[in-house]
């Protein structure tokens, strides 16, 4: 998993026209448990979801060993890992003997690793899937699908029989879940995104490829509750290899390493070993769990993806997403409007803040956000700057502006503070259910959504404390300046 793939975005999507579906709901039964100040949840498809046939409980020892026992047979060479029940990630990869720092580990050849390129075990369905013009993520995901459906007939089989029959995903809470659970974070809005991401890119492919050759694509195994499970695999599993021009890959065994926030290994291309490696950035004792990176991302896209949240204050790359917007009341709301978009921006705008600090984008805005008419000729200028353009990292300044510009970010960030507050007091609400399962698993999500809220909340507190401090100290500065002013005046008097 390592470096993990970037998230999911509608670019990677075919290029086909959208078809407007009712919204998908997923949820019931639920496997959900917490280690360590992890809390991490799987949740398993509705009532009316037919049931994934293949892959296995998460817990599973015996499919993973026996996939390890294949891997080794196909060419892995001799480990100094094995898979273990772990404290972190209820199965995971162990030190077997002393594992220094700075060691290669893995050693997985190209030929045991799932690309955009493997082969298909049904030709016929290859070849009527390189006829369309379909990204990687989309073929991956129906490479999958096709493939667990081949199952014994598959080369992949004992590493799909060894997947997770519920990958831990957002993708798999229902609507209501998140709006009421995830009601103050910004992510409920991303797992929207997302969800409407997958549902648009299933109906793509059933309108434009399967439904032209049901033979090859039936229904019953091409449906939507197999392409949430596909996508789910890949959201957790699939990594970028830089060494490799970036290429996406499945790598088995390697996507046995669980995460830490304090872990800096990431899975590459070793051209040396001609095999995919990482190098331990600690070493372990025997036994030890062995920890890998999945990139820097906040507790928001640990859940989204991974369906965990790091203990508060264990996670040193968690950030939250601040919303802000132009005021639609502002006299040049259009004009401004209008010089976002040029830079590919909207309002509203997300800008991730952390406990160390905000972007410099974020000021831009709100200097535009705050600019009166008088600045009209400065409006495509801070628009640039508030944009991720790399042509546009101009750092901009306007002493006069600067009290406004740091007011607007505080009360945007103190409306925030006030969602959470409200959600955190609350616990958010869900329907009754008198199923005990159901009772439990809706206490373990609020259980898992307070956590987020909870780091996300800290953050905002921080940015609340700094930016009060700030402006604090400009005004007492401002008033100092005044007096010395005043005194000096009084002398000529």
């Amino acid at each position: 998993m390592a470096e993990v793939a970037t998230s999911f975005r509608s670019s990677l999507l075919p290029q086909f026209p959208r078809t407007h579906t009712s919204r998908s709901q997923y949820c019931v039964q639920s496997s959900i448990f917490r280690r360590r100040g992890v809390v991490r949840c799987s949740i398993s498809a509705a009532s009316t979801v037919r049931p994934i046939p293949w892959g296995c409980e998460i817990e599973s020892l015996e499919n993973a060993e026996a996939l390890q026992r294949w891997l080794s047979e196909s060419g892995l060479p001799p480990q100094k890992m094995g898979i273990d029940r772990v404290a972190v990630g209820e199965r995971g990869l162990v030190a077997l003997k002393n594992v220094r720092k700075g060691e290669k580990l893995l050693f997985v050849p190209p030929s045991l690793v799932i690309t955009s390129d493997s082969e298909w075990t049904n030709k016929e369905m290859s070849d009527v899937m390189r006829k369309y013009p379909v990204p990687d993520w989309p073929l991956l995901a129906t490479y999958l699908i096709s493939e667990a459906n081949a199952m014994g007939y598959s080369r992949w089989s004992r590493y799909i029989s060894a997947l997770p029959r519920q990958p831990y995903s957002l993708l798999y809470w229902s609507r209501s879940e998140l709006d009421a659970l995830l009601v103050a974070s910004p992510i409920r809005e991303r797992a929207i995104e997302r969800i409407n991401d997958v549902v648009g890119t299933y109906n793509d492919l059933r309108d434009r490829i399967f439904s032209k050759h049901p033979d090859l694509f039936p229904d019953e195994v091409y449906n939507m509750d197999t392409f949430v499970w596909s996508f789910g695999i890949l959201f957790s599993r699939l990594v970028r290899l830089p060494s490799m021009d970036g290429k996406l890959a499945l790598v088995p065994w390697a996507d046995m390493l669980n995460h830490s926030s304090e872990a800096y290994a990431f899975l590459d291309y070793d051209k040396s070993s001609q095999g995919i490696v990482f190098t331990t950035d600690r070493s372990y004792q025997p036994g030890e769990q062995v920890f890998i990176s999945y990139g820097k991302k906040s507790n928001g896209d640990l859940l989204l993806s991974y369906g965990f949240v790091p203990k508060e204050g264990s996670n040193p790359n968690d950030s939250v997403d601040l919303l802000v917007s132009l005021n639609k009341s502002d006299k040049c709301y259009e004009e401004k409007f209008e010089a976002l978009k040029k830079y590919g921006l909207s309002t509203p705008q997300r800008f991730p803040i952390r406990v160390t600090g905000w972007p410099a984008e974020l000021m831009a805005f709100a200097y535009l956000a705050v600019s009166p008419p008088s600045m009209s000729g400065q409006f495509d200028e801070m628009a640039a700057a508030a944009s991720n353009d790399s042509n546009n990292k101009k750092r901009i300044s306007y002493p006069d502006l600067e009290e406004s510009m740091l007011q607007f970010i505080l009360d945007t960030c103190e409306s925030s503070i006030s969602k959470y507050n409200k959600f955190l007091q609350t616990g958010g609400s869900l329907e009754t259910s008198t199923s005990p399962s159901q009772i439990n698993r809706k206490q373990l999500l609020k259980q898992l959504a307070s956590d987020l809220c909870a780091s996300e909340q800290r953050i905002l507190y921080r940015t609340q404390y700094v930016l009060r401090r700030r402006l604090r100290d400009m005004k007492t500065g401002g008033l100092k300046a005044l007096n010395m002013f005043n005194g000096i005046m009084n002398m000529f008097r």
